[in-house]
């Protein structure tokens, strides 16, 4: 049950909390109603009737709808970023990295689905809105650059294609997984999205830096980024 239905068993009273617990209380309600109803169509009065709140209260904590809203997307575009970081940080070898990436993205999609709903299916075009999302999707590629370029030795714009590539192909394999709805089981559409990516990570050669310190791509007959036994590894094997 969600915190703003147990708001809302006591008509026409809301118990008072710490201000931080309210807020949560107030996001969790009106993410209910944004799904439901669109932004467009939600409204004020009809969130803080589902939250167990009077209209004031929510006034109090959100000025405006958009402020609201606003709130609510980047609530849970901050859970999407902190998950896909976590994931990245569960391990040093760049295969189990990607695999760990997808999965952050296919869980996301398929257990936060209001929040799916609200980042990439908004009706909400406001520009302020927009830039919220593109921020998570930036997020998202940024903790993913630093370490390609850090593991492969690429220059940055390289490094950055091969981020953009991994997170987009993975918002778009999830999203494709649930809408269809869930089509294979997850670890399968898991498997599918990492054997896609590393495929083409794995061919990567690693950027090295010789004595003239001018950048130079590895033989590929020497072997991938991965190869070698010193040097960060694109390539590790699992």
């Amino acid at each position: 049950m969600s915190t703003a239905t147990n708001a809302s068993a006591v008509p026409g009273r809301s118990t008072r909390l710490p201000r931080s617990a309210r807020r949560m209380q107030l996001l969790d309600a009106a993410s209910e109603i944004f799904v439901e109803r669109g932004y467009h169509a939600a409204g004020m009065d009809e969130i803080a009737v589902h939250a167990g709140v009077s209209k004031p209260v929510l006034y109090q904590h959100f000025p405006s709808k958009l402020d609201l809203y606003i709130a609510v997307v980047e609530s849970h575009a901050e859970k999407l970023v902190s998950d896909v970081n976590t994931a990245l940080r569960t391990t040093t070898d760049n295969r189990r990295r990607v695999r760990a990436a997808v999965q952050a993205f296919f869980d996301f999609i398929d257990q936060d689905n209001s929040g799916y709903r609200l980042i990439f299916s908004s009706d909400a075009s406001d520009p302020a809105v927009i830039r919220r999302v593109e921020g998570a999707t930036e997020a998202c590629v940024d903790a993913v650059y630093g370490l390609v370029m850090h593991d492969s030795g690429l220059d940055p714009y390289r490094s950055r294609m091969l981020a953009s590539g991994l997170v987009g192909a993975s918002q778009v394999n999830a999203r494709y997984w649930l809408e269809a709805k869930r089509p294979v089981d997850k670890q399968t559409a898991v498997d599918t999205t990492v054997a896609l990516l590393w495929g083409g990570l794995s061919h990567v050669p690693r950027q090295t830096t010789p004595t003239d310190a001018q950048p130079t791509i590895a033989d590929p007959e020497a072997g991938g980024a991965g190869s070698g036994a010193s040097g960060p590894n694109v390539n590790a094997a699992t």
